[in-house]
């Protein structure tokens, strides 16, 4: 590995750990409140005065800051791997830290681990800086398709809002390849696209945890923020794969994404 790709490997993982941390500040703070947050204004007004949901957007915020690192150095589909590891810190932090893993849930551990191992090995290059019209209007179409998918939302459980706020998370993944140096139109437009996503994404994430279990509505958003980032940086922004090490960062990704959603629904059926 070079050297920015261990820099890159390093802010991922930590990355994961604040955002996982996050994730049961950011479920105990909606759950205060017995109303479901159904409105962005409503849950937008409601947050501003809130000084845990602030807490908890500026743990997010240094979370996103780490990502946004290794997204620069790190094809997609290792910096979005990286964040399945923030589904074990999910499920561990809430539970009491007295509580003992058992064998499964130990080998799930193992299989986010061993995944993160062959997507390293595997990965190439990351892609460079894309700003052309046909990247911006794309971001922005998925800005509007997801305000517009999120209407629905009501009509949707705790695992039908966590897939809609992982494409929430996933367009910000791949908005940030966008912004860069110098800065001009193109620039602003993509770096714009990265809150307006995340905010829709986080709303969408707050309400299916404030009516549904943490892992249930957390294990579908990391299957969609890390698989369609995956495929859209090796299709479309120029991420590469080592000569020959294709099987080595599918099958990474496929044990990454696997062992965190076992952990989660082993860590779900616990007493």
């Amino acid at each position: 590995m070079t050297t920015d790709q261990v820099y890159g490997l390093a802010a991922g993982l930590l990355s994961a750990f604040v955002f996982g941390v996050a994730a049961v500040a950011q479920a105990h703070g909606v759950r205060r409140t017995a109303a479901s947050p159904d409105r962005l204004l409503s849950f937008v007004r409601t947050s501003v005065r809130d000084a845990w949901t602030w807490a908890v957007l500026i743990a997010y915020l240094v979370g996103f800051l780490l990502h946004a690192v290794a997204i620069w150095l790190l094809p997609l589909y290792l910096a979005q791997a990286t964040i399945a590891m923030s589904l074990p810190v999910t499920a561990f932090t809430s539970r009491r830290l007295s509580e003992r893993l058992d064998g499964g849930q130990w080998g799930s551990i193992g299989l986010v681990s061993a995944g993160l191992v062959l997507l390293a090995l595997g990965s190439g290059s990351a892609g460079s800086v894309r700003t052309d019209s046909a990247f911006l209007v794309c971001l922005w179409a998925g800005v509007a398709l997801l305000g517009l998918a999120s209407t629905a939302g009501g009509r949707l459980g705790g695992a039908g809002l966590g897939t809609l706020a992982g494409l929430g998370y996933a367009g910000s993944a791949i908005a940030v390849r966008g912004v860069g140096t110098p800065v001009d139109t193109s620039t602003v437009l993509a770096a714009l696209a990265v809150p307006s996503l995340s905010l829709i994404a986080f709303w969408l994430y707050s309400r299916g945890m404030h009516g549904d279990a943490i892992s249930a509505t957390t294990a579908p958003m990391i299957v969609g923020q890390t698989f369609v980032p995956a495929l859209v940086g090796v299709a479309l922004l120029g991420d590469s794969v080592r000569d020959g090490w294709w099987w080595s960062v599918v099958l990474g990704l496929l044990l990454s994404t696997v062992g965190a959603i076992r952990l989660t629904r082993a860590q779900a059926v616990s007493p």
